[in-house]
């Protein structure tokens, strides 16, 4: 039998990394067993759909590298199949009309409460006969009263829930439009899936949908519901702990192997490595060795695998989205130095994408303000011949390479008496507009003779205004 897992999120908003670790932990499992793996798109809430969060689900997905095999298949597109599929449980006597009005369930619910009984429809209209004039009913599931669900988690174990505490669950609304425990049935019987792989808060649905898909005469798929993701306080993940949406991971300069490798550790592990790639989590990756417990998101281990990722990946993989940041600065990385000699000389500096982007700008355009405070330090009377003496020396060099230029500055310090930082580190904020660059080297090559010379000028018009005042 193929493995078949599928990712359904409602696209009601971003893709947050729950919802991303989910999908990554089906799409594992699935290429770990050479199975299929599905995007699903529950729509049904027409009201809080948006083509914009579609959007968005999709841009998360492409930008983890989470390829799928099917889909996306829309359930908007499937209202006559789910149609079809309630009126056959109509039919069979496994469903029925309900007229309960909003007011009659609120008492229903009000006096439940006060007699410390859990709040459940009494199925009061299950076996009603004849139909309230000018009452648009709901449909409800008729469900077992007797007996129990035992289902086999994943992860969890054995969970036996009794079917006195389910109630007769909505599976139509009164617009006819179906409910979301019906449709999840009829998409996963229908698109073969037989391993689902969600997050612990489906866990009270997943009884009412194997009594729907046993109504059907069909036989369950494998349920594995992986524990919720906290934030460092212990309390759920959400907006207030900063960086939720995949999305805004990218923005921050993270590499998605990176979030990839982070979100695989969440609740799973194999002994103690730490760094796996994606191939690795593919062949090691299994559901049963997910932790039950909760696990806490920790911004600062996801920091350090992201500059592991800068340190470790190919300068061609870092351009692909270092690129991207230097969009964001309005800075095209092919009008400069070659962005592979850049990130060779920064990928060891910088933690993010974003702070190698914004480190980096200087390579390809000359800065508007010196940093104050390093210009103050460093830009003083006493560096203007040695300046001088340098924009001399790089204005007659025959080539322009490392060697030439690091040969340069030691001979201009030497022949002035004075230590290499004297002179390394006034010209390094004279080129680079900052107190921190790459080895002075690398800076003088990667930024270019014109840019050099041009912005040794630009220095000594700061010192002569500081002379001046």
């Amino acid at each position: 039998m193929t493995v078949r897992t599928r990712f359904a999120p409602s696209p009601t908003g971003y893709l947050h990394v729950g919802g991303a670790r989910t999908a990554l932990f089906s799409w594992l499992y699935a290429r770990k067993h050479g199975g299929d793996f599905v995007l699903r798109i529950e729509d049904t809430d027409l009201e809080r759909s948006s083509q914009e969060s579609v959007n968005a689900i999709l841009e998360g997905m492409t930008w983890l590298g989470l390829e799928y095999d099917e889909g996306p298949f829309y359930q908007t597109h499937r209202f006559d199949r789910y149609k079809e599929v309630i009126d056959q449980l109509l039919k069979e006597n496994k469903a029925y009309y309900c007229y309960c009005s909003k007011e009659e369930l609120d008492e229903l619910r009000e006096g439940q409460r006060a007699r410390k009984e859990k709040p459940r429809y009494d199925g009061r209209c299950r076996d009603l006969e004849t139909p309230r004039e000018g009452v648009k009913p709901v449909i409800r599931f008729r469900n077992p009263t007797e007996g129990a669900v035992v289902f086999e988690d994943g992860v969890k174990g054995t969970i036996t829930i009794q079917n006195s505490e389910l109630d007769d669950l909505v599976i139509a609304r009164p617009d006819g439009t179906p409910t979301y425990n019906l449709t999840v049935v009829v998409d996963d019987l229908d698109m073969g899936i037989n391993h689902v792989i969600r997050g612990d808060d489906h866990i009270n649905n997943t009884p009412r949908q194997i009594n729907i898909i046993e109504a059907l005469g069909e036989k369950p798929p494998i349920y594995s519901h992986v524990p919720m993701i906290l934030g460092d306080d212990g309390a759920r993940l959400s907006k207030r702990h900063g960086a939720v949406s995949v999305m805004q991971y990218r923005d921050e300069g993270f590499l998605p192997e990176a979030l990839l490798n982070y979100l695989v550790r969440l609740s799973w592990s194999h002994g103690d490595q730490e760094i796996f790639s994606v191939d690795e989590m593919a062949s090691l990756f299994d559901i049963v060795d997910v932790n039950r417990a909760p696990s806490a998101f920790n911004t600062e281990k996801l920091l350090w695998l992201n500059q592991h990722y800068l340190k470790t990946s190919s300068p061609e993989h870092v351009a692909r989205h270092l690129s991207w940041h230097f969009g964001q600065l309005d800075i095209d990385p092919t009008e400069g130095p070659d962005v592979l000699e850049v990130i060779k000389v920064q990928s060891e500096r910088c933690n993010t994408l974003v702070e190698m982007a914004k480190e980096s700008a200087f390579f390809y355009r000359d800065y508007e303000e010196f940093d104050e405070k390093a210009a103050k330090k460093n830009l003083r009377p006493v560096v203007r011949e040695p300046l001088e003496k340098l924009k001399e020396a790089f204005a007659a060099l025959p080539e322009w390479d490392r060697v030439s230029l690091g040969a340069t500055v030691e001979a201009v310090a030497e022949a002035l008496e004075l230590k290499m930082g004297k002179v390394g580190q006034p010209l390094r904020v004279a080129v680079a507009g900052q107190g921190s660059s790459p080895a002075i080297d690398d800076t003088l090559y990667l930024v270019g003779r014109e840019a050099v010379l041009r912005r040794i000028d630009k220095a000594l018009e700061y010192i002569a205004k500081r002379e001046a005042a």
